[in-house]
């Protein structure tokens, strides 16, 4: 089974590109890396690929220091001749297991520039601190995240019912099958390996033994990395007891109910974050854009992927037999799932989502999301209640400059005219909880109608 994922537009791009560098694909084990470079391996006459976890691949990186007597080696290995360097891919996957390898990823660009080389890692961040000079400059990156639902539906063979995703606005046919589509995703999440399995099975008992090696892995990659014993047996705490914490703030002294100090718990969280298995999502209090994160303030966190959250809660069964999700472990997993989709968006940088509290002192109000569009920062609320229950949001809107809003709960898509408790008038775009990777889309569709 091929899955396409969205991100191979920007492999194109950056094969067709006049200036391509070495590119560094990142993200978690097990969200695809590999998989995505050999099915793209195939634009290419020749492939040669190279697994540094593997003794016999990683000497070509220690046995010589220079990059044309590697490509020199690697050729002949795999009889190629060098005339064809520039329709050869060289793939060097768990680049992180040699920093000499990352090093050397300047020179291949500088010296061999028609070589076209892909490199990935799971663990990079660590990898990077004991790189003598990191290439800054001479290489480029992607990131890969869990398949998100657009990728979903493609691996599913919903092809047509895609095309009713995109469409702007959805047409009322599509809605109910894009709620049950969705409410399947939304229970297994988004990993290829989960959803490859639930395709040709179809059953949750099949997914145990995955959804436990995949965080097994990570616990295990993680704590190799733990600078003390303390670190380690934090980060097994942190991991053991997140998904429970989903709904709320996260205060670091103390966290998941332990006796663990604030600054020991910040730093096992900040490698988590560069392990890309948890990550932190600070407040922003702006109304205008660029939106900057408050780092005085609470975070929310974000675990990669929120099928391995609704797992490690033990709620899949639960949840298959709810119609809205919105309310699920507190209303907490569809505010995470509508993160993580607005989290894959972006492919060429880290996109940092933003959420929003009030400035004030001792104040709670907080939207879920927000959102730049144009020379707007539109507030985004991801709840089941009426409008008159969107309490943070209408303080959002009274002391913005504009009038727009979006709400994502199980309904139907709707636009209306609303009026906040200050009898400000604003326009409120209601989407149903599917659309979450069309975020971008619907907004600038949202503004464009009521300004042009």
């Amino acid at each position: 089974m091929v899955f396409k994922r969205k991100i191979e537009t920007c492999l194109h791009a950056w094969r067709n590109s006049a200036a391509r560098k070495p590119l560094i694909i990142r993200g978690a084990r097990q969200v695809g890396k590999t998989t995505l470079v050999k099915d793209f391996s195939i634009e290419y006459k020749n492939f040669i690929i190279l697994n540094l976890e593997k003794a016999g691949d990683r000497r070509y990186f220690e046995d010589y220091n220079d990059v044309k007597t590697i490509s020199e080696a690697l050729f002949l290995a795999y009889n190629i001749p060098l005339s064809e360097i520039d329709n050869t891919l060289l793939f060097i996957d768990e680049i992180q297991e040699s920093p000499q390898a990352i090093q050397l990823l300047r020179f291949f660009y500088e010296e061999i520039p028609s070589l076209h080389i892909i490199s990935a890692g799971s663990l990079l961040e660590f990898a990077i601190q004991k790189v003598k000079s990191f290439p800054v400059g001479r290489v480029e990156f992607l990131y890969l995240y869990p398949m998100n639902f657009e990728e979903y539906l493609l691996a599913a063979g919903r092809a047509s019912i895609l095309q009713q995703l995109k469409t702007i606005p959805v047409r009322p046919a599509a809605h109910q099958i894009l709620m049950d589509l969705f409410h399947r995703y939304a229970i297994i999440g988004g990993m290829p390996e989960i959803i490859k399995t639930d395709i040709e099975k179809s059953n949750l008992a099949d997914l145990t033994r995955i959804y436990e090696s995949i965080w097994g892995t990570y616990k295990n990659d993680v704590e190799k990395y733990a600078t003390n014993d303390t670190e380690r047996k934090i980060i097994k705490h942190i991991m053991d007891t997140a998904p429970l914490y989903l709904d709320e703030r996260v205060k670091f002294q103390g966290f998941g109910n332990s006796a663990y100090k604030s600054r020991e718990v910040g730093e096992a969280f900040r490698t988590l974050e560069d392990a890309k298995v948890i990550r932190l999502i600070y407040p922003t209090t702006d109304l205008q854009p660029p939106p900057r994160a408050d780092l005085k303030k609470s975070p929310r966190f974000q675990i990669l992927d929120t099928g391995l959250v609704n797992y490690a809660l033990s709620i899949q069964a639960q949840m298959l037999g709810i119609d809205d999700l919105s309310n699920t472990y507190k209303g907490a997993v569809i505010p995470h799932l509508i993160t993580q989709e607005f989290i894959s968006l972006q492919n060429v940088s880290p996109n940092q989502p933003h959420f929003w509290v009030r400035q004030k002192l001792q104040s709670n109000a907080e939207v879920d999301l927000v959102l730049v569009c144009r020379e707007f920062l539109i507030p985004v609320e991801i709840k089941s209640g009426s409008t008159g229950s969107l309490r943070s949001l209408h303080q959002f809107i009274e002391a913005a400059d504009h009038p727009f809003a979006i709400r994502i709960y199980g309904g139907s898509f709707s636009v209306e005219k609303a009026i906040t408790p200050g009898k400000k008038p604003y326009i409120l775009m209601n989407l149903p909880y599917y659309l979450g990777t069309q975020l971008p889309a619907y907004s600038e569709w949202l503004v464009h109608q009521q300004i042009e």
